[in-house]
């Protein structure tokens, strides 16, 4: 076989293409949250309000479902976290509205199979910026929503994550 000569210009395009695909990536990785659908241990859509936060919401009828549930939650606790939900919703509206605007961006932008990559860029760029303010929200809610509960209730988090933990390397080791 022969080696494969490659042109200054074709070094460039992959040079380039490199550069914008590590973006990208980033920005697709970034964006799983936001298309993912939280649902029941049945798979059913949960009702908005009823999700959890990262791991432990039964995304996919994976889980235990919320352990948010399984803490026995005072009724002032429950009211309160409502409060700390429907805040984070009312802050990261207008960033998921924004972030909406910039894929419908990207869509038109590259319709008709026309590839602009400056666009591509730009608009990935400010998205990624966008997710990484929501996901700087989502991390604030969680605090805020840990700081509500006692110490114990902090403890039996902890182990039922850890149960959650050792259930996932049970199924990637089977």
């Amino acid at each position: 076989m022969e080696p494969m000569i490659t042109s200054r210009a074709t070094v460039k395009r992959m040079t380039r293409l490199k550069a914008f695909a590590l973006p990208a990536v980033m920005a697709c990785t970034l964006a799983m949250p936001v298309f993912a659908q939280s649902a029941d241990q049945d798979g059913q859509p949960q009702e908005r309000g009823k999700q959890g936060f990262g791991r432990f919401h039964g995304r996919h009828g994976r889980g235990g479902g919320n352990a948010w549930q399984q803490l026995n939650l005072t009724d002032a606790q429950k009211t309160q976290m409502k409060q700390i939900r429907e805040s984070y919703r009312e802050r990261t509206q207008p960033l998921h509205q924004e972030l909406r605007a910039k894929r419908q961006e990207l869509r038109q932008g590259n319709q008709g199979g026309t590839f602009n990559e400056a666009l591509t860029t730009q608009v990935l760029t400010e998205s990624a910026a966008l997710e990484a303010k929501l996901m700087g929200e989502r991390f604030k809610m969680r605090q805020e929503m840990l700081a509500l509960l006692t110490p114990e209730q902090k403890n039996q988090l902890e182990q039922l994550r850890e149960q959650h933990k050792m259930k996932g390397t049970e199924r990637q080791s089977s």
